[in-house]
This record gives C-alpha cells, sequence and structure tokens, in this order.
C-alpha cells in the first residue's frame, strides 16, 4: 500500500452529535425545528442541500444562510466529536510506510477546526475537504483528486468510509474499501 485514504465524519470521527447540535441551532435562527430522531435517520452523512429543504424552506438563499450559520456555529460543539481511535492508531502506524489523505466533503474550516481540536492535522499528508472538489460523494472526483496528487493508481490504495454515498465514491474510484462502522 501506498496510500490510505480515509473520510472524516462518522468514519475518522463521530460527528453526529455536533452536526445536529449546530444545525439544530442554526435553523432555530429562522424558526424552524430540528429533532434529533429525525437528523439521524434523514438528515446525518448527507449534503445539506439533500435534507434542508424537506423541513426549512425551498428558498436556496436561507438554506445557504442556515448552513453558513452551521459551519460557524459547528466549532463550538467539537467537545461533542468522538474519535475513532483504533483507526487513529492504525493511520499513525501505517504513516511510517505509507501516506495518509484525508477525504472528505466536510467544509475546510469545520475540518480544521476538528483535526486541531483533536491534534491531528499533522497525521496527513493531504487534506482534501468539499470546499477543494466540484462534485460530492457518490461521485469519485474526491478520491480520484487525492490519487492524482500523489501520483498513485488505485490498486495502490485502500480507502475507510461509513456511508453508502462515500463506499460508491470508493468504488467507482476502482480502490480497495474498507467499511468502518462503529467506534470503540
Amino acid at each position: 500500500m501506498k496510500l490510505i485514504l480515509v473520510d472524516m465524519d462518522g468514519t475518522l470521527f463521530d460527528t453526529k452529535e455536533v452536526n445536529f447540535l449546530a444545525y439544530r441551532d442554526a435553523v432555530r435562527s429562522f424558526g424552524y425545528e430540528l429533532d434529533y430522531d429525525y437528523f439521524c435517520k434523514e438528515c446525518n452523512g448527507r449534503h445539506y442541500l439533500d435534507f434542508l429543504p424537506a423541513f426549512t424552506t425551498n428558498d436556496p438563499d436561507i438554506i445557504s444562510r442556515i448552513h453558513t450559520i452551521k459551519k460557524t456555529l459547528y466549532k463550538n460543539y467539537l467537545a461533542y466529536a468522538r474519535p475513532n481511535t483504533l483507526l487513529i492508531e492504525l493511520l499513525t502506524l501505517c504513516s511510517k510506510s505509507c501516506k495518509i489523505a484525508l477525504v472528505t466533503t466536510a467544509s475546510k474550516n469545520n475540518t480544521f477546526d476538528l483535526l486541531n481540536q483533536f491534534k491531528l492535522v499533522n497525521l496527513f499528508d493531504l487534506i482534501l475537504t468539499g470546499d477543494e472538489v466540484k462534485k460530492r460523494k457518490p461521485d469519485p472526483e474526491c478520491y480520484l483528486k487525492a490519487m492524482a496528487f500523489f501520483d498513485i493508481e488505485a490498486r495502490e490504495c485502500v480507502a475507510f468510509e461509513d456511508s453508502g454515498a462515500g463506499i460508491q465514491a470508493v468504488e467507482r474510484a476502482g480502490i480497495t474499501c474498507f467499511a468502518a462502522l462503529g467506534f470503540n
């Protein structure tokens, strides 16, 4: 193996509660409510454009403003994130012999806020966020871009993902995927 690619939300960290609390407060500022169970079933792991209109509005300006507020509030709830310590240990061991890339559709600011909170920025040789790609998972763009950065082929990589869209993106990129399901 020359490259290990890792998703962030749901794989490297359990950020369900962080995202819920930030979205809950963001939608409240526009007079909407968000229930935790609903968030877990219908929203978590999905792109905001795919779930916010279902319980807020179809107005793209308001949707965009809600998301901007959510990104600002995110750092207030980082204490609720749970790291996948076993995966972090594995990556730390492997970093001595191969490259490690974080591949996430999360925003750059939220990604670095979370990585800094847990002092993990230096674990990665590349951090590719949603701000650097045009297409979101299940499109393989983020994985293809990471492989191109290192000039490494899919057969020389493995990836860790947790969501259906993420696993599809990995498979479409031709990379072997390990499903990271659950935290210790």
